[in-house]
């Protein structure tokens, strides 16, 4: 069987916890690292649930702190209405951190796993991507030596589907645009999980309860972590459940067939009212666009199984 050696680029964050939570428990998928960016919370407060998080599910898997900041902008302010004040959905935590910080530079650390492991390492980032984009601004040379890069970011119309963070731009890419710009731009295979599935892949109430009762402490693990995430889902208008969103971008990981993708290079607006806005020039369209043809291209997905995919977590975590 073969296994995907991940590192997991995460601002934890509720739907960051779940996923995490599902790559410890599926039998392919090896985390050798952990590398926390600002994001849903302050860098301080993701770094130290990515730490909770590792002891709790994925002990001895190196925990390494990473930007506090985008690459030219002020962090983002908090959003607690979303996650909580401590970014996991104010859950009564239970056990030991156990877990140290690794003494390294997120970007750091990932040019030296990707250099000592050619070919094998897989970045699945469900943040803001500026440590990817520092790790290529110190070593541009890993982008032939990564297996691939998943992204959980952006939103290219499918079904109407534009931005969550503004009407344009998703959230992790509205985070730091100038990042994710560069990572899409990089010689590096790149696949990306947007908003155009994530909002068709929903756990529901029933869902979240079945898996509670049946999945053991990573069940209710999940049901607890996703309270506080399903109080705002409801505020925001959804009363169904919670999208599944960064959870999306590690079952792509392991069972891509579940969905379906269009190639093309992408860029992301920098600037402006729009900042953030994925746009994506398919192959299939002839006409030139220079700003777009000199980039290699990124698989955006654009279709799901959500059944499926839903499926997978289920079977994931009962073990």
């Amino acid at each position: 069987m073969t296994k995907h050696k991940i590192i997991y680029d995460t601002d934890p964050g509720i739907d960051d916890a779940i996923a995490l939570v599902f790559q410890a428990r599926h039998p392919q998928i090896e985390l050798v690292g952990i590398t926390s960016v600002f994001g849903n919370a302050d860098i301080d407060t993701t770094t130290a649930n990515a730490l909770y998080l590792a002891s709790r599910f994925a002990p001895g898997v190196p925990v390494v702190r990473g930007a506090a900041a985008p690459l030219r902008h002020p962090p983002p302010a908090p959003i607690p209405h979303i996650h909580g004040k401590d970014g996991l959905g104010e859950i009564s935590r239970t056990g030991h951190v156990s877990q140290q910080e690794d003494g390294r530079a997120a970007h750091r650390f990932i040019v030296e796993m990707v250099r000592a492991n050619p070919g094998e390492i897989t970045l699945l980032a469900v943040g803001p991507l500026t440590n990817l984009a520092l790790a290529l601004r110190e070593d541009p040379d890993i982008a032939r030596l990564v297996r691939e890069v998943v992204v959980m970011g952006g939103a290219f119309g499918v079904g109407g589907e534009l931005g969550n963070a503004t009407p344009a731009a998703e959230a992790n890419m509205h985070g730091d645009p100038d990042a994710a710009d560069i990572v899409f731009g990089a010689a590096w295979k790149v696949s990306i999980v947007g908003l155009d599935v994530t909002h068709e892949t929903v756990m529901t109430t029933a869902f979240l309860a079945a898996l509670r009762d049946s999945a053991g402490d990573a069940g209710r693990f999940v049901w607890d972590v996703s309270r506080f995430y399903e109080r705002f889902h409801a505020d925001d208008g959804m009363s169904r459940g919670i999208y599944a969103h960064d959870y999306s971008a590690a079952a792509f990981v392991v069972a891509r067939e579940l969905y379906t993708t269009r190639s093309g290079p992408v860029r992301v607006l920098t600037d402006g009212i729009a900042a953030g806005l994925t746009v994506q020039k398919p192959a299939s369209m002839r006409a030139p666009a220079p700003d777009w043809d000199t980039r290699p291209p990124c698989d955006a997905c654009i279709g799901v199984d959500a059944a499926a995919v839903l499926d997978l977590f289920t079977r994931t975590l009962r073990g």
